[in-house]
């Protein structure tokens, strides 16, 4: 049996608030929307379905340091 990886989505600060399921999900595939908190690494992991959310590196969000 093979283990597979959960997808990694990466972020720009124009996509916050992070949430799953995001925009490209298939319909046949969402599970209730949660939004995410980025923690200090700018990573978050979806509860429901494991997915990785990734802040890319560049300008930050309006109001953050």
């Amino acid at each position: 049996m093979t283990k597979t990886q959960a997808p990694v989505v990466e972020l720009t600060a124009d996509n916050l608030p992070a949430f799953c399921p995001n925009p490209s999900m298939p319909v046949w595939n969402h599970h209730p929307r949660v939004f995410l908190e980025l923690g200090p690494q700018g990573e978050a992991m979806c509860p429901y379905c494991g997915t990785r959310y990734r802040l890319k590196p560049g300008p930050s969000a309006k109001g953050s340091h």
